[in-house]
């Protein structure tokens, strides 16, 4: 089945260019300026847009996205939004859009009604921190049904059955987190990752990794490349953007890009 994220990865993979994951969260301050900013992301060279569903109960983000997704909703972000944010991104650049959500505002939408309103959207599929394999079943009908990605986790704990389904079952990549607590910035990507990514690889070996959790610089989104097909960077964008709008957050993908092997 044809994906347009795992696409891109190959064939950066095959070029011996690296890849880079953005992260930002829909609505944002606001919906318009979230999509501005996403857009920004795409022309100022991310290879993926992973765009962030706002949710009262952020269980695995650090404190920046929290505070960054909390703004949102006390701005009034409602989840139908994210789908005309992804139509109004995916009209002006032709970066995959991923949106990652946690489950219950997906259940609570309707599974097949939002994954039939995200690819009328444009978007490429999602990443479900909080969903397994084995309790996915709607989502794996119908997103094969519709040839949408979906990325489920793999983490330094999962047993080696958990890591072979994930492997099998995602499609885009699977999402190697690199050490075990919540998102945000860290002087060093956990070690630990490397043996994600290597289990992943031992169960699926033409599955795409991609290791995200506590990469901040390019210097790490480089040294994850080196193992990896891509590098998953979130809290330091959305740290820029609040820090100094739009400018300071190209200027930051830019600065890590720069530091990729393009």
């Amino acid at each position: 089945m044809i994906s347009k994220t795992s696409d891109v990865l190959k064939a950066n993979s095959a070029a011996s260019r690296d890849s880079l994951i953005g992260y930002f969260p829909a609505g944002y301050p606001t919906l318009d300026e979230s999509v501005e900013a996403a857009v920004a992301m795409c022309e100022a060279g991310v290879d993926v847009l992973e765009l962030g569903v706002p949710y009262s109960d952020p269980v695995m983000d650090g404190l920046v996205i929290q505070e960054a997704t909390q703004e949102a909703l006390d701005n009034g972000f409602k989840l139908r939004q994210v789908f005309e944010a992804v139509k109004r991104i995916t009209d002006r650049v032709d970066t995959p859009v991923l949106v990652m959500t946690y489950w219950n505002p997906v259940m609570q939408y309707g599974v097949e009604k939002f994954a039939r309103d995200l690819k009328a959207a444009g978007g490429s599929g999602l990443i479900t921190p909080d969903l397994i394999p084995d309790e996915a079943t709607e989502w794996l009908a119908v997103s094969d049904e519709l040839g949408l990605d979906r990325v489920f986790l793999a983490t330094p704990t999962s047993t080696p059955a958990r890591v072979k389904r994930a492997a099998e079952l995602s499609r885009g990549f699977v999402y190697a987190v690199s050490t075990m607590g919540i998102t945000g910035a860290r002087d060093e990507v956990d070690q630990m990752a490397r043996g994600v990514v290597a289990s992943v690889r031992k169960e699926a070996p033409e599955q795409n990794t991609a290791v995200g959790i506590g990469i901040s610089t390019s210097d790490q989104a480089a040294q994850v490349n080196e193992y990896s097909d891509g590098a998953i960077v979130g809290s330091v964008f959305v740290k820029a953007y609040k820090s100094g709008g739009v400018s300071e957050l190209s200027a930051k993908v830019t600065e890590i890009v720069t530091g990729l092997n393009k």
